[in-house]
């Protein structure tokens, strides 16, 4: 994986959110094998797209370094950008693979992995400065693509929007004010498609409207 399309938009050392550093030190003295720590964003600073999860998952991000990589989540979103040409390569769940994003770039509402995956409000707002950075320096944004209603929430807040007019729903597509597609979906998590709230082929059909931007 070329190491151009990992890029630290929060600090490296992080430890803004006391209850989040003490979560990361505790699994750091277990794994310390394992990233433990924020994040970077996958893919191009210039691309059209960013795809924006909750958070990072704990033996999924957050061990591997790299969005959406090592959990069930992950093999859900890149088989669907696979399938529509926006990955290339093969994703093998570790950042040593030859995965390559084309024309989108994912992060996460929150940089930090939170107990029981669940950061609180506080710890949701201390990072948003990050993402107001990074669409900042995305200039050729056309589309942010959220996975559940947190991260919609977080991009509507950014853009000092009201939250009930620009209403959460899976498989919807808003218009912004500044003329960003905003693209929602129920999250690709394994609790959501075990359940059957969220089908393979409801998120395959979500991804398409993704092609409409590259």
């Amino acid at each position: 994986m070329p190491s151009s399309q990992l890029d630290f938009i929060a600090p490296k050392g992080c430890r803004e959110c006391q209850r989040l550093a003490d979560f990361i030190d505790s699994h750091r003295e277990k794994h310390p094998e394992w990233h433990n720590g924020p994040v970077p964003s996958f893919g191009s600073i210039d691309a059209p797209i960013l795809i924006l999860g909750l958070a990072p998952g704990l033996r999924g991000a957050n061990a591997t370094g790299r969005p959406f990589t090592g959990d069930f989540a992950g093999k859900v979103l890149y088989d669907a950008l696979l399938k529509i040409g926006l990955a290339s390569g093969r994703y093998d769940a570790h950042i040593e693979d030859n995965l390559h994003l084309n024309h989108v770039r994912i992060a996460n509402a929150v940089r930090c992995v939170p107990p029981q995956n669940k950061p609180i409000a506080a710890e949701i707002a201390m990072c948003r400065p990050y993402l107001s950075d990074e669409l900042a320096r995305m200039k050729n944004l056309k589309a942010i693509f959220v996975l559940g209603r947190i991260a919609h929430e977080t991009v509507l807040r950014h853009f000092s929007l009201k939250l009930a007019d620009y209403a959460f729903s899976h498989d919807n597509e808003l218009s912004l004010p500044n003329g960003l597609k905003l693209i929602s979906s129920y999250h690709c998590s394994r609790y959501n498609v075990q359940t059957n709230r969220l089908t393979i082929e409801m998120f395959d059909k979500v991804c398409q409207r993704l092609k409409a931007f590259t």
